[in-house]
C-alpha cells in the first residue's frame, strides 16, 4: 500500500477528520491522499505557527485530537510554539513532520534539522525509521497522544517514504493504558480529612475538563459544601454562575478575597492541576496545610506544596471515588455557595469603578458588554495579553469546553487560530474570538484563512495601540518613558485589514453599540471582525485587583 494513503487511513480510522497545515513539496503526497477521500478535511493556514494553534483549539473544545502537517525545518520549528503550548496544556495533537531522507540526513539537506530538536516540546517524538513501519508508528502516536495525561505527539516521516508502495504492518489495536483506579487507603485518608474540615475549598485544574468530570466535581462540591477556585485551564469546568460553587480563577490578577478564600480554608482538594508557577505566583499563594492533591503525574506531587494526601489518579476516577467514600460520612462544612458568592461579590465590587460606559472604555466595561451579547452556549477563544488577565475575572465561562485560553505557556497569537480550530470542531455552535491588537498582529494572516475556509467566527479585537503590560512595567520599574511600546503614532485599522481579506468588519465604542454589534456578528453566517477601542491608560489588572 502507498505510505501516504496508509498515513491518512490510520488517522481517519481513529476518528481524526481534520488536518491543519501549509502544503509544501514535501507534504504534497499527504494532500493527494486527503484529496481522494471525503472523510477528512485539510485546512490551509497562512503560517505554520497558526497550524498547531488551530489544532489546539480544535482539541480543546472537542476533546478529540486533530492532525497537523508541515514541511521540515522552518515549518516544523514555526509549529514548535503551538506544540509547546499543547504540551503544557496536556492537549492531544498528532503532528506529522515530513523529514529529510535518511540518506541525506546529516548532509545539510534543504530544511534539515536533527529530529531530536523537538524532544522537549512534545509528549513524545517518534520517527519512522523504515517505510514499512510508518502506519504502525502513526497508530502508536495516536495512542500516546490520547493516553492521559494527554499531549501532542510528533511523528517524523522521511519524505521519500510517502511515495513508496510497500507492505505495511498495522497492529489491530493499541491500548490507551495509564494509571487506572486509585489506592483505597488514599481515598479513605482524603475523605476523612475533607469531611472533618469546616471551611474546605477545591482548586480545580484542566485535568477535570480533560477527564470530562465536571458533573463529578459539582456533586463533590455540593457534598463538601466547598467553594471552587479554578486555574487558568480549569476556568469553565463549572459555569461562572451565581448558583454554582465557583468563586473565581487563580491568576496573577486574583482578588485578595479569592486568595483569602484559599488561605483561610482549613483543608483543600487540588484536583487536575500541577501547581504551575504562573497560577500560583511562583508558589507564593497560601494554601492550607491540610492538602489533598490529585494528579496523574507523580512528579507533580510536592511541586511547591507538600500534600497531606497525594493521589495518583485520573481526576474523574478520584472525584467519583471520593464522592462514594463521603456518602455515609458526616460533613462538617456549611454554605459553600454562600462562601463562593461572597468572593464573587467582593471581586465585582472592586471592578465597579471601572464600569464607566463612556468611551474610551476600560477592558472591564468592554468585556462585560461583549459577554452580554455572546450567546451563553457559544465557544469563546481567548488570546493571551493584558485583556485576558481582566477576562479571567470578568468574562463568565459557561462550561468545560466553552472557554479556551492558553495556560502556563501564555503565548500570544493563539486566539484567532484556536477559534478557527474550535469552529471546525463545533460547526453548529457560535464561536467568538477575544483578542488584543498586540496578539492579533501576531496572527493577522489567519483572518484570511477564516475567509478562505468559510469559517464563520466572530473576532472581537480590543485595541489600545500599545503592549500595555510591558509599557506599564517599563515606565514603573525601568528608566523608560510612559507608553514606551505603544504605536499610537502609527495606528492600525483592523477593519481595513479585515476588509482587504474579504472579511466583514464593524466598529463599536460604547456598551450599547457593542452589545448590538456583537450580537449581530455572532448571528451572521460569515466571519466578522468587531473592533473595540479601549483606554490605553487604564490600570493593569494585577495592580488594580491586588490593592487592599
Amino acid at each position: 500500500m502507498d505510505v501516504n494513503r496508509a498515513v491518512i487511513e490510520r488517522l481517519t480510522s481513529n476518528g481524526i477528520d481534520t488536518m491543519f497545515g501549509i502544503p509544501g513539496k514535501q507534504t504534497l503526497p499527504l494532500n493527494e491522499a486527503i484529496g481522494a477521500r471525503d472523510d477528512i478535511r485539510f485546512v490551509v493556514a497562512r503560517h505554520e505557527t497558526a497550524v498547531s494553534h488551530q489544532a489546539w483549539g480544535y482539541a480543546e473544545t472537542s476533546g478529540t485530537p486533530a492532525a497537523t502537517a508541515v514541511v521540515p525545518g522552518p515549518g516544523d520549528m514555526n509549529a514548535m510554539n503551538g506544540l509547546k503550548n499543547a504540551r503544557n496544556d496536556c492537549t492531544p495533537l498528532i503532528h506529522i513532520a515530513v523529514e529529510t531522507e535518511p540518506e541525506v540526513r546529516g548532509g545539510s539537506g534543504i530544511h534539515e534539522t536533527p529530529p531530536e530538536t523537538y524532544d522537549t516540546v512534545v509528549k513524545e517524538n517518534l520517527l519512522a525509521e523504515r517505510p514499512e513501519s510508518t502506519a504502525a508508528v502513526i497508530e502508536d502516536a495516536i495512542a500516546i497522544a490520547e493516553t492521559p495525561p494527554k499531549g501532542p505527539v510528533r511523528i517524523g516521516i522521511p519524505k521519500n517514504f510517502l511515495t513508496m508502495d510497500v507492505p505495511l504492518a498495522t497492529p489491530s489495536e493499541y491500548n490507551r493504558a495509564y494509571v487506572e483506579g486509585v489506592a483505597e487507603s488514599d481515598i479513605e485518608a482524603a475523605a476523612t480529612l475533607l469531611a472533618e474540615a469546616t471551611t474546605p475549598v477545591i482548586l480545580a485544574g484542566g485535568g477535570v475538563r480533560a477527564a470530562n468530570a465536571s458533573d463529578s466535581l459539582r456533586r463533590l462540591a455540593d457534598r463538601l459544601e466547598a467553594p471552587i477556585v479554578t486555574t487558568y485551564k480549569g476556568k469553565g469546568v463549572l459555569p461562572d454562575d451565581p448558583d454554582e460553587y465557583v468563586a473565581g480563577t487563580l491568576s496573577g490578577s486574583a482578588s485578595p478575597e479569592l486568595l483569602d478564600c484559599l488561605a483561610t480554608a482549613d483543608a483543600a482538594l487540588a484536583v487536575g492541576t500541577d501547581f504551575d508557577a504562573v497560577a500560583t505566583r511562583t508558589w507564593s499563594v497560601e494554601l492550607p496545610a491540610d492538602l489533598v492533591h490529585v494528579t496523574l503525574d507523580a512528579d507533580d506531587l510536592g511541586n511547591g506544596y507538600d500534600p497531606t494526601v497525594g493521589i495518583i489518579a485520573d481526576a474523574g476516577v478520584a472525584l467519583a471515588e471520593l464522592e462514594a467514600a463521603l456518602a455515609d460520612r458526616t460533613v462538617s462544612a456549611r454554605d459553600g455557595t454562600g462562601r463562593a458568592a461572597a468572593v464573587r461579590e467582593a471581586t465585582s465590587d472592586r471592578l465597579d469603578p471601572l464600569r464607566d460606559p463612556s468611551p474610551p472604555l476600560t477592558s472591564v466595561s468592554a468585556l462585560e458588554s461583549v459577554r452580554d451579547a455572546v450567546p451563553r452556549d457559544a465557544v469563546v477563544s481567548v488570546d493571551a495579553g493584558g485583556f485576558r488577565v481582566w477576562a479571567l475575572n470578568v468574562f463568565e465561562a459557561a462550561g468545560p469546553r466553552s472557554y479556551v485560553n492558553p495556560g502556563s505557556w501564555a503565548t500570544m497569537g493563539t486566539g484567532l487560530p484556536a477559534g478557527i480550530g474550535a469552529q471546525l470542531a463545533n460547526p453548529d455552535d457560535d464561536v467568538v474570538v477575544l483578542t488584543g491588537d498586540g496578539g492579533l498582529m501576531m496572527c493577522i494572516h489567519e483572518l484570511h484563512t477564516a475567509v478562505a475556509e468559510n469559517v464563520p467566527i466572530t473576532v472581537v479585537v480590543f485595541t489600545n495601540e500599545d503592549y500595555a503590560i510591558i509599557s506599564d512595567q517599563a515606565r514603573r520599574d525601568y528608566d523608560l518613558s510612559d507608553g514606551e511600546y505603544n504605536w499610537s503614532d502609527a495606528p492600525i485599522s483592523f477593519m481595513s485589514l479585515a476588509e482587504s481579506m474579504g472579511m466583514r468588519s464593524e466598529y463599536a465604542d460604547d456598551p450599547t453599540e457593542i452589545r448590538s454589534t456583537v450580537e449581530s456578528a455572532t448571528a451572521a453566517d460569515e466571519p466578522v471582525l468587531v473592533q473595540i477601542p479601549t483606554d490605553p491608560s487604564e490600570p493593569q489588572a494585577s495592580d488594580w485587583m491586588s490593592t487592599e
